[in-house]
């Protein structure tokens, strides 16, 4: 990938360009529980974007993306929101660093990912990500600290990409640590590296390589969902800013004054924000049977409750239950994609071998298995 980019690059625009990247998330744990200030647990994996950047001293913006074999030009302002969907996360992320003071001139580049599309490992934010490291670097010497680069990019889903996202797969992908999974609090914004190596076990994704709706306009209901129960229970408990503030009794309060989906959004979210900690406990004592029973219970309440699993994905996570994988659950927004599996070492194989043959059997198609591995976030290469 990075030759591809370097003589693209130089084809381009005659020059060589300097590279960085960013990467891609697993979350562990701790689903749809960011944008409602509760926890969550992911790490940066080694699979993300990488792109060549120089300054090109004008005002114009001219970029390339290899994936899309497409090239696009705009200037940062608002009337020049790029049409392509790619182009516009580039576009706000610009806009976003202007928006805060910062300075973003003009530029040339040219990318490329190896984050699987659809899969649930936020080829967005790594994308955002890359771009806002990169401008922070070349145009404000470094000065916007890492919080606020996952601010930009968060911004930038919201303003530009339509998408009212938390802050968990900007933050992983531009705090990611090799070998840490990231205990973070979305309401502070404190967090707490947790080393992650697991003798005896992987960690392995099975993408069901669907997707079944458009999830950005579920996704913003069922946040509006959890922002109504939040605001009934404020009536009662006026300290409640999020949900994840709330007990579970004071949502039983106030059953009857929302609708029943509410409550049962609502009810996920509540017991899903106790399970990071649970699990940041289990792992602290190397206790991966906990771990792998919290992503069961975590799959379950994403079905049942939450309502953003599919058929596909339950599928999968019943195969893992009857073969006695440790933990198995859908990640990521849901309504396809992946489930994140534990999985002990002297397993593995059978269980990646059952679930392509079953899967392809039922389905018609095969999955794709990816194996995880706990990377960096945002760097210059």
């Amino acid at each position: 990938m990075k030759k591809r980019i370097q003589e693209k690059f130089k084809t381009l625009f005659g020059a060589e360009g300097t590279l960085y990247a960013s990467a891609g998330r697993i979350n562990l744990i701790g689903e749809h529980t960011d944008y409602n200030g509760g926890y969550v647990f992911p790490g940066a994996i080694d699979c993300g974007i990488m792109a060549a950047i120089e300054p090109n001293g004008t005002d114009l913006v001219k970029v390339f993306s290899l994936d899309m074999d497409e090239f696009v030009q705009f200037h940062l302002v608002e009337e020049s929101i790029p049409e392509q969907a790619w182009a516009r996360y580039i576009f706000g992320v610009g806009r976003e660093i202007i928006k805060r003071g910062g300075k973003v001139g003009g530029f040339n580049a040219v990318f490329a990912g190896d984050v699987p599309l659809g899969a649930g490992l936020s080829s967005s934010a790594a994308l955002e990500s890359t771009f806002a490291f990169a401008l922070n670097e070349i145009f404000n010497e470094g000065k916007i600290d890492k919080f606020e680069l996952a601010r930009i990019g968060q911004s930038t889903e919201h303003n530009y990409c339509g998408v009212k996202c938390g802050i968990m797969d900007q933050f992983a992908s531009i705090f990611g640590k090799a070998g840490s999974l990231i205990r973070l609090n979305c309401k502070t914004l404190e967090y707490k590296y947790f080393p992650f190596n697991p003798k005896g076990y992987k960690l392995v994704l099975i993408d069901s390589c669907v997707k079944h709706e458009l999830a950005s306009s579920a996704y913003n209901k069922r946040r509006a969902s959890c922002e109504n129960a939040a605001a009934a229970i404020r009536k009662n408990h006026p300290e409640v800013e999020f949900l994840s503030d709330a007990k579970r009794l004071w949502l039983d309060e106030v059953r009857d004054q929302i609708p029943e989906e509410d409550f049962l959004r609502a009810e996920y979210v509540i017991g899903e924000v106790q399970r990071v900690l649970d699990v940041c406990d289990a792992l602290e004592r190397d206790d991966y049977e906990t771990v792998g029973e919290m992503m069961y219970q975590t799959h379950f309440g994403l079905s049942r409750l939450y309502e953003v699993s599919c058929e596909e994905l339950d599928f999968l996570n019943k195969l893992a239950r009857k073969m006695d994988v440790t933990g198995s659950r859908v990640m990521g927004g849901g309504f396809g994609g992946c489930t994140i599996n534990l999985v002990k070492d002297s397993l593995y194989d059978a269980f990646v071998n059952a679930a392509v043959e079953q899967f392809t059997a039922r389905f018609g198609h095969a999955p794709k298995v990816y194996n995880v591995v706990i990377s960096d976030g945002a760097r210059k290469l």
